[in-house]
């Protein structure tokens, strides 16, 4: 949500390789592997420049520093959805491919609202550097070079769904029988709403998320002017709007796998939001809550093999 997030987050770019599950092979390239033709290397299906048409454009290699580079392979692009040119970002594990194989994903959903948080090319490729999964992400309404007004859980919630829509019927590099979804923050807010209304989703990890969105407004000052800016009302004119972005509300319509991870002494969501989700949700999901005793807000380098578990724990 705030700028500390993004720091923190920003750090573990380079820690988190240690913990990769997508080794390249023989040391070759992402880009190698994607372009490398023959017999026994199957890589058509990963030449992600193939799908651009009216529904996906604007296709970019995304260039990545360090180890991450040999690691997977980003690109940037745009979708549309509602009328509306959505930025968004893809990352592929070199070891996919190289197989040519489909591969598992996980829909990565960042936190801040409109610029504060903007995705960098980093981003999806730390994750799926750490997991060995395909990982997608679509910036939210408003950001910069994207159509539209963020609503901070409102209509961006259906450029989420046509992400997953992209994954199932066009991306056909993409294994949706394990389709995941994690989000931090802000996203880990939007991952709720995702897995309550999208069944495809399978297994969820929300970091720091917020999960009760009056509660938000009523115990942080800073928050109601952000709140207010992006939705336009108080709980009081419009609880329905605050109720529909707060996962307490209807944790018992969550029916997915639930990994949560917060910090006790987190200034930017209270504990105690977390705390009562887990409480609401771990008599009927399988749910398991990691907690720490500071006060990080995000995620950081141990939770990277953990999450990775957790989405591969069927």
């Amino acid at each position: 949500m705030l700028k500390r997030t993004l720091c923190v987050f920003s750090a573990l770019l380079i820690a988190v390789l240690s913990f990769s599950a997508c080794s390249s092979s023989g040391g070759a390239s992402s880009e190698k592997a994607l372009s490398e033709q023959g017999s026994t290397v199957k890589t058509d299906i990963y030449r992600f420049e193939d799908y651009a048409d009216s529904e996906v454009f604007e296709i970019e290699k995304a260039e990545l520093n360090g180890g991450l580079s040999e690691k997977c392979t980003t690109y940037k692009f745009c979708f549309d959805s509602d009328s509306n040119k959505i930025k968004a970002f893809i990352s592929i594990p070199s070891s996919a491919a190289v197989s040519g194989e489909p591969c598992k994903c996980v829909l990565f959903c960042r936190g801040g609202n409109s610029n504060l948080g903007q995705l960098k090319e980093s981003d999806t490729a730390t994750i799926s550097a750490a997991c060995g999964r395909i990982v997608v992400s679509a910036e939210y309404r408003g950001t910069k070079g994207a159509d539209g007004a963020d609503q901070f859980g409102g209509a961006e919630l259906d450029d989420v769904i046509k992400l997953i829509d992209l994954c199932q019927n066009k991306f056909s590099f993409v294994d949706m029988d394990d389709f995941c979804a994690a989000g931090v923050s802000r996203g880990g807010m939007m991952t709720y709403m995702a897995a309550r209304k999208d069944d495809r989703i399978r297994r969820i990890a929300a970091v720091s998320a917020l999960s009760d969105f009056e509660n938000a407004y009523d115990e942080r000052d800073d928050m109601k002017s952000v709140i207010l800016e992006h939705i336009g009302v108080t709980p009081q004119s419009a609880p329905e709007e605050y109720e529909k972005r707060s996962a307490v509300c209807w944790a018992d319509e969550i029916k997915v796998p639930v990994l949560i991870i917060h910090s006790r002494l987190d200034k930017q969501v209270p504990f105690h939001q977390a705390e009562e989700m887990y409480g609401k949700l771990k008599d009927h999901v399988d749910c398991k809550f990691i907690i720490y005793d500071d006060d990080l807000h995000g995620p950081r380098q141990e939770d990277f093999p953990i999450i990775n578990e957790w989405l591969n724990n069927e």
